[in-house]
């Protein structure tokens, strides 16, 4: 049997279908499983235990390439190899976890027998379907997912989030660790203060004034994570008093995924690096606003959501004059909740 999944991102859309490939697999053991994905989060599946192949889309880049009239040849022969290898093996079920436009067109383009998604029009993408599930939105993404693999008649009781970490990821991270001087004997706490959102950030002085805390009443290490040491992460630094390292730009995702198995808590907003965490079994505290906790919060029961029930939210809104969801949230709260995280392991 050849199953196709198409899930394409973000990070914590992939993390989110990571219990649904390992139901996949339960349920057929012997089958072909090929993933196809976006390149941001492909690292997230690389010489993954349960994946058979994993086929990378450069689409971002080959539209930027194609728009600004450069590579073309090169990018056009890409592309068809893309799909080439898209079509070199006759799908018996292809399974869109996406739901958009993007994905439905792979999904085409793979010539699979049996094409299953959700039955919503969003983007057009149920009309590409011969097969449909209703698309509950009141569930957190993981069950969502899931919902796949229960029509299928797999067993979806105990949802894992399989990651293909290698000891090579962690010794990378205790050499970087090392080479920074943080002294890791008693743990030590991760932070990632950025979000896509603007309307997802907490005030870079709160932040500072809450890891210098953390530093100096629990005498706990703070090790900052992002995708880049610029920006937020320097300037929340800027303002502390207390020392702290930062390993921002310096990871790969499952890099990433061995430094936050080893932390003792992760404090972060709402954002690809909550839910990696999260899926690596490290308590999370999570900061949210503009989103819904219930529908992509940190999956588990071993973390803290702090969230203020405002009328207006979640609003789900990318911008936002007041901000007022994420500004009322307190230094004294989250250091608390770090506190009952790190007063709790084990």
């Amino acid at each position: 049997m050849n199953i196709l999944i198409v899930k394409l991102s973000a990070i914590g859309d992939v993390i989110h279908t990571l219990p649904s490939l390992a139901s996949l697999r339960r349920c057929y053991p012997q089958a072909h499983i090929t993933w196809v994905v976006e390149e941001a989060a492909s690292d997230l599946l690389m010489d993954h235990p349960l994946l058979d192949r994993v086929l990378i889309s450069r689409r971002k880049r080959w539209i930027r390439d194609l728009k600004q009239g450069r590579h073309r040849g090169a990018v056009l022969r890409e592309i068809t190899g893309f799909v080439r290898s898209l079509r070199d093996r006759p799908y018996d079920l292809v399974i869109d976890f996406h739901g958009l436009l993007k994905s439905a067109l792979f999904v085409l383009l793979s010539r699979g027998k049996r094409k299953l998604g959700y039955d919503s029009l969003q983007e057009g993408s149920g009309l590409f379907f011969n097969e449909k599930i209703p698309e509950d939105m009141t569930k957190h993404a993981v069950e969502r997912y899931l919902d796949f693999p229960r029509h299928l008649g797999c067993d979806t009781a105990k949802p894992e989030f399989p990651i293909g970490l290698r000891e090579t990821h962690f010794k990378r991270m205790q050499a970087l660790l090392a080479e920074k001087k943080i002294d890791i004997g008693r743990g030590f706490v991760g932070v990632s203060p950025v979000a896509y959102w603007e309307t997802k950030l907490w005030d870079e002085a709160k932040f500072a004034a809450l890891c210098d805390l953390i530093v100096t009443e629990l005498g706990m290490p703070v090790v900052f994570t992002g995708e880049s040491p610029e920006g937020v992460i320097a300037r929340i630094r800027s303002l502390m008093q207390a020392p702290s390292a930062s390993v921002a730009g310096e990871t790969t995702l499952r890099e990433l995924a061995a430094l936050y198995k080893t932390a003792s808590v992760l404090l972060t907003t709402d954002s690809g690096p909550m839910h990696l965490a999260a899926a690596v079994g490290t308590p999370v505290v999570a900061l949210f606003g503009p989103t819904s906790p219930e529908r992509t919060g940190p999956y588990g029961d071993r973390h803290i959501v702090i969230r203020h029930g405002l009328p207006c939210s979640p609003c789900f809104r990318k911008s936002c004059d007041s901000l007022e969801c994420m500004k009322t949230i307190s230094v004294d709260e989250v250091f608390q909740a770090a506190k009952e995280r790190l007063d709790n392991r084990g």
